[in-house]
C-alpha cells in the first residue's frame, strides 16, 4: 500500500494534551454548577458570555417579538429547511414497528418504542448563530413525540439571536433558555433550582460542551459525542482544485480545530488543491479562523488506489465525508465508518449542514466506528414485554427455566419457574431442584 501524506496534522499527542486540559475544565465547572446551581449559572454566564439577563429563560412575549424582528424571507427560508428536516424524520420514525409475535402457542413477546420522557437540546451560537441546529434536535424531538423538550443557546452579541429562537420555538420548544458552554449542559443535565433536569442530552458544539456531555454521560443519555466539526473530501480527476478547496474551507471555519482532510489518488489534484485554499484564504472572510484550522488540522493524503482510499476513509471515519469520484456509490456501497456521506459534486456538506433535510449532528472522533448520528430514532427507548396465556406455555417454559437456573447456581431464579411449574402444570417439583426432564413424546 502506497500512501503519502503530502500534509500531516498536530501530532496525535498535541491533541491529547488539548483533551486533558478541556477534561478538567469541564469537571471542575460542572462541580460548580452541581452545588451552585443558578448562581453558579449567572456567574458562568458572566464571565464566558458577558450575560446576565433577569432570566435565562425567554417569557413566551419575549419569544414572539424576536420572531417578529425577523423578515418575511428568513422567516420562510427557516420554516423551509425546519420542513425538510420534519419530512425525513416522519419517514424514519414511520419505519420503526412496534411488534408482537407469538413464537409458540401462548407465549407472546413484543417491543414497544416509547420517546424519551424530557430531553435538552443544545444549539450553538455564541460565534456563529446555528439555526439550523434547532431543526436537528428540537424538530426531531418533536416528531419523536417527547414530552419535554428544552433548548439552550448562548447570546449572540449580547442578546438573544432571533433566528435561533423562531427555529426553535418553530420546532417545537417547550422551554427556551439563553445560555451557553458547560453552564447549559450542566444546568440542563444537573438541574437547578428553576430548571429541572432532563433525562438526556443532545446537540453539536465545541470541545467543551462536547466533554460535559461525556463526563454527564451515564446520569444522562446523550446523543452521540460531537466535537469539532470534522471533514474529508475524496476525490479524483473527475473534479478540480476549487470545487476541493472550497469544501474543505468551508468546514475549516467553524473553530480553530476543525480537522479537514483531502484524500485523493490525483497528485495533481492535490497540488491543485493546496494552491487553491492558499488563494481562497486570501479573500475568506472567514480566513482568520480557517487559516489556523487548516494549517494545524489540515491534512492531504495521496493513496495508489481506490482501494487503498477506502481503507484509509474507513480508519478516519470522519464526520463528513464528500464524495466525488468516477464510482460514487462504490464508496456508499463499501464504506462502513464515517457520519454522513455526500455523493457527487452536485451535493455538498453545507446542504445537510442547513437544509436538506438529514440530521447534521454527526459523530466525530472516530466515533463513527460504533454509532450513526442524531436521528429521530435516538429518542425512542425499544422496551421489550412478554406475556404468557396459557398453562400449557407457563409449564414449559417453567421446566426448562428450572433446569437452566439450576445449571448456572441459581436456586432462587430456579424457584421462580418452579412455583409456575408447580401451580400450572400440577408438577411437583421439591425445592431447590430443577425441574424434572420430560420426554416430549410424554
Amino acid at each position: 500500500m502506497a500512501i503519502t501524506y503530502l500534509k500531516t496534522a498536530r501530532s496525535a499527542e498535541a491533541r491529547a494534551d488539548d483533551d486533558a486540559k478541556t477534561r478538567a475544565i469541564v469537571e471542575s465547572t460542572l462541580k460548580q454548577i452541581e452545588t451552585g446551581g443558578d448562581a453558579a449559572v449567572r456567574e458562568l454566564s458572566e464571565k464566558f458570555d458577558n450575560y446576565s439577563p433577569a432570566s435565562f429563560k425567554l417569557s413566551q412575549d419575549e419569544i414572539d417579538a424576536l420572531i417578529a424582528s425577523l423578515t418575511e424571507r428568513e422567516l420562510a427560508d427557516i420554516k423551509f429547511a425546519q420542513e425538510n428536516v420534519r419530512q425525513f424524520a416522519q419517514a424514519q420514525r414511520d419505519s420503526m414497528l412496534d411488534i408482537e409475535v407469538e413464537p409458540m402457542p401462548g407465549v407472546i413477546l413484543g417491543h414497544k418504542n416509547i420517546p424519551v420522557q424530557s430531553v435538552g437540546c443544545y444549539v450553538p451560537g455564541g460565534k456563529f448563530p446555528m439555526v439550523a441546529s434547532a431543526h436537528m434536535s428540537v424538530a426531531t424531538a418533536s416528531v419523536a413525540k417527547v414530552p419535554r423538550i428544552i433548548a439552550c443557546t448562548p447570546p449572540f452579541k449580547g442578546k438573544p439571536n432571533a433566528a435561533v429562537i423562531a427555529a426553535m420555538h418553530l420546532g417545537g420548544a417547550h422551554e427556551i433558555y439563553v445560555m451557553g458552554g458547560i453552564q447549559a449542559i450542566g444546568a440542563m443535565a444537573l438541574g437547578t433550582e428553576t430548571i429541572d433536569p432532563v433525562h438526556m442530552l443532545v446537540g453539536p458544539g465545541n470541545a467543551f460542551v462536547a466533554e460535559a456531555k461525556r463526563q454527564l454521560f451515564g446520569r444522562v443519555g446523550i446523543d452521540l459525542f460531537a466535537g469539532p466539526t470534522e471533514t474529508m473530501v475524496i476525490a479524483d480527476d473527475t473534479v478540480d482544485g476549487e470545487l476541493c478547496a472550497t469544501d474543505l474551507l468551508g468546514q475549516a471555519e467553524h473553530g480553530y480545530n476543525s480537522p479537514s482532510v483531502l484524500l485523493t489518488n490525483s497528485k495533481k489534484l492535490a497540488e491543485d488543491t493546496m494552491a487553491e485554499i492558499e488563494r481562497i484564504l486570501t479573500i475568506l472572510p472567514t480566513a482568520d479562523t480557517a487559516k489556523v484550522s487548516w494549517e494545524e488540522y489540515g491534512e492531504i493524503i495521496l493513496c495508489d488506489t481506490y482501494d487503498e482510499m477506502l481503507t484509509v476513509a474507513d480508519d478516519i471515519a470522519s464526520e463528513h465525508v464528500q464524495v466525488m469520484t468516477d464510482r460514487d456509490d462504490w464508496f456508499l456501497e463499501h464504506m462502513t465508518c464515517y457520519g454522513a456521506l455526500f455523493l457527487g459534486p452536485r451535493t455538498n456538506v453545507s446542504n445537510g449542514d442547513k437544509v436538506i433535510g438529514t440530521n447534521h449532528t454527526l459523530p466525530t472522533k472516530k466515533a463513527g466506528r460504533y454509532t450513526g448520528g442524531l436521528w429521530v430514532g435516538k429518542y425512542l427507548k425499544t422496551h421489550s414485554y412478554q406475556k404468557i396465556t396459557t398453562d400449557e406455555a407457563a409449564t414449559l417454559m417453567g421446566e426448562y427455566g428450572s433446569r437452566l437456573c439450576m445449571l448456572e447456581g441459581f436456586v432462587g431464579h430456579a424457584e421462580q419457574c418452579n412455583v409456575r411449574v408447580r401451580r400450572y402444570g400440577g408438577i411437583n417439583v421439591p425445592y431447590g431442584e430443577g425441574a424434572p426432564y420430560r420426554d416430549a413424546a410424554e
